[in-house]
């Protein structure tokens, strides 16, 4: 009776690995790249003899795995995360069509537009705040040198000290070098200045006085410090009260037509109207105190 050969090439329980070491120890085991290395040459014969004789199944049911094995292998290897995303594993490369191309360009095109704009916006605002800026500052610039002549007035005994006839104001101020004659007027919705030579003896200050009446807007020693100005008016601080400086009662003590040595007023206020087309509104107001004479 011959024994199953699972029992029959099995030995007892503890030889095989005195046997293993006794064959190890003699020499008789060959080393394992020469066990398991064919003779030259029979690999291939070896092959060509499976292949012939059909003993060697096709590779597609070679590798194929047993059915029911491929769901758990799969499912392991997601598990185990080597198996990559499908997305980056089956995903197709998709490029952008015309219609969305041509979506783009217009959307792009209303931003710019836009942008273009509100850019046109602040240019505009930034030259009218500049313009009114300088306007300003010419404003100011005009009214300090008015009432920088108020404040150097200086009474003589040869001419009136101030007086407005309505046209023109006309002040004798001192300056460095003796007396001068100053005229302020409006022509033609430009505020003028013009300033004499100095004089130093009474009869040089009477002719400035007299050609200053003589003026006619065009001498190259006048100044136009302002313009856009439709008219203004000026007047007197006498008796705790303001008066026209055109007036009969201020005109006998200075006004228009005043006599040489009137008593100067306390104080001068000026009136300037400006035209819709100069920048500036409204009617502009400057008081200037007169202090004592020395």
């Amino acid at each position: 009776m011959v024994p199953p050969s699972s029992l029959r090439s099995r030995p007892p329980e503890g030889e095989p690995d005195a046997l293993g070491a006794a064959r190890r120890a003699s020499g008789s085991v060959p080393p394992s790249s020469l066990r398991s290395r064919p003779p030259e040459g029979e690999p291939d014969a070896l092959g060509a003899a499976r292949r012939a004789s059909g003993s060697v199944p096709p590779s597609s049911l070679r590798s194929r795995p047993p059915e029911g094995e491929l769901d758990a292998l799969g499912a392991a290897r997601r598990a185990s995360g080597s198996v990559p995303p499908s997305s980056l594993r089956s995903r197709p490369q998709r490029g952008f069509t015309l219609v969305e191309v041509l979506v783009a360009l217009v959307i792009m095109s209303l931003l710019a537009m836009m942008a273009w704009q509100g850019v046109d916006g602040m240019l505009r605002a930034r030259d009218i705040s500049q313009q009114r800026l300088e306007t300003t500052l010419r404003v100011n610039t005009a009214l300090a040198q008015w009432q920088q002549d108020l404040a150097a007035i200086q009474s003589s005994a040869a001419v009136p000290d101030l007086r407005f006839d309505g046209a023109a104001l006309q002040l004798t101020r001192r300056t460095p070098d003796g007396l001068q004659v100053v005229v302020w007027s409006l022509r033609s919705g430009r505020w003028l200045r013009w300033a004499g030579p100095s004089a130093t003896t009474q009869r040089a200050l009477q002719e400035s006085w007299l050609g200053s009446q003589q003026l006619q807007g065009a001498e190259p020693s006048q100044l136009m410090v302002l313009d856009g100005v439709e008219s203004w008016q000026v007047y007197f601080f006498r008796g705790n009260a303001w008066s026209n400086a055109q007036s009969s009662a201020d005109a006998a003590q200075g006004g228009s037509g005043a006599p040489v040595g009137a008593a100067l007023p306390n104080g001068v206020r000026l009136l300037l109207d400006f035209a819709p087309a100069s920048g500036l509104s409204g009617t502009l107001t400057r008081d200037t105190v007169l202090g004592p004479q020395p």
